[in-house]
């Protein structure tokens, strides 16, 4: 027991150490890339390391966690096993795994700790970076879809714009048309313009034309100078971006993705995708550190340098294998479940293999 907690004590002091590690390492890289755009569009250096960074770390976290907790556990193994500790222990008639142990319960309890906070705490700092990239890098991630917008309003309605403001929370050349079930257009209105009154929680189109048909044409048409009208989607809907979910709590990004799909939205794989690595990306830590173990308990030529390049080449391809799948799961071809898990069970079989194969 005494020696378990040991073991936790180093392997979260490596962990630790590493995070804060990557912290300064990433902000002082980011910040040599963008420095240029963050003067070139006048934010200020209090806003930049005072609102921006310091909300940019809980998501240099999110990212890096594994990673640290990978090589900790690799460090921490390897000098065991360079140092005998491990082949007295086993001498002793300790196996690998009962040593093994410590480091699974750590990395399951960090593993939980993450998904509460990947899934609460990082959206809630990531809006504020986005937010900030979105005013002031070129880059931003949040491009998305201002023209040539269709949305499914309800069974039967067909909500068309031509380009949406995101932050007037205003569109243009809009179009609203109901169909009945047999397909034929019984409705149709044409504004030049529709704004979101938050107060009431309506769209208000301007100038709005509003057409009736039957089977045989034509109806009528009414000009108004203004028409409220309560539509199911809302500003967001119409402005979807590649940070939206990233900036949802697991709930929000529940009810957003619930919305995607009863409108009809298009292009909803990325952030399928992303709500699903939600859950899927914590576990990370668990499974690196089985894997960290077993790899580092044999004796090298080259002690600890060797075994970190090892642990650092496995972690790359952990990484590649999940932005590999990720276009997969863009466009379809994977479901968004399949392609948030597989390189995690992957990974998880690898570790396995390790541990089987380990000298116990």
């Amino acid at each position: 027991m005494t020696y378990d907690l040991h073991i936790v004590r180093r392997l979260l002091a490596g962990y630790a150490a590493l995070i804060g590690g990557l912290i300064v390492f990433f902000i002082v890289l980011h910040y040599v890339e963008y420095v240029d755009d963050f003067m070139d569009r006048g934010a200020t250096m209090r806003d930049v390391f005072l609102v921006y960074y310091p909300s940019y770390i809980p998501e240099i976290i999110r990212l890096t966690s594994p990673l640290a907790l990978f090589i900790s556990a690799i460090f921490l193994t390897s000098r065991l096993s360079q140092r005998l500790e491990l082949a007295s222990l086993q001498t002793s008639g300790v196996s690998l795994y009962r040593l093994l142990a410590p480091f699974i319960l750590t990395g399951l309890v960090i593993s939980v700790f993450m998904f509460g906070f990947n899934g609460w705490v990082v959206p809630e700092t990531n809006r504020t970076r986005l937010a900030f990239e979105q005013d002031y890098t070129k880059d931003a991630p949040a491009r998305a879809e201002y023209a040539n917008i269709h949305r499914q309003n309800a069974p039967g309605s067909i909500l068309s714009v031509n380009f949406y403001e995101r932050r007037s929370q205003t569109a243009t050349s809009v179009t609203l048309q109901q169909f009945a079930e047999s397909g034929v257009l019984l409705r149709r209105i044409d504004a030049d313009r529709m704004v979101w009154n938050d107060s009431l929680g309506v769209w208000s189109l301007l100038e709005p034309v509003i057409r009736t048909f039957d089977e045989n044409g034509e109806t009528s048409l009414i000009r108004q100078a203004r028409l409220d009208t309560v539509l199911s989607l809302g500003p967001r809907d119409l402005a979807r971006t590649q940070g939206d979910v990233e900036a949802m709590s697991i709930t929000e990004a529940r009810d957003y993705l619930q919305t995607l799909q009863r409108t009809a939205a298009n292009r909803t794989g990325p952030a399928l995708v992303a709500f699903q690595t939600k859950f899927s990306y914590p576990f990370a830590n668990l499974i690196l550190v089985l894997l960290a173990v077993p790899m580092a308990s044999v004796r090298r030529r080259g002690g600890h340098a060797v075994q970190l390049g090892i642990g650092l080449f496995v972690a790359f391809v952990y990484l590649a294998v999940m932005k590999l799948t990720e276009p997969f799961g863009y466009e379809g071809a994977l479901s968004p479940v399949i392609t948030a898990w597989l390189p995690h069970v992957l990974f998880a079989l690898l570790a396995l293999w390790f541990l089987i194969r380990a000298r116990t």
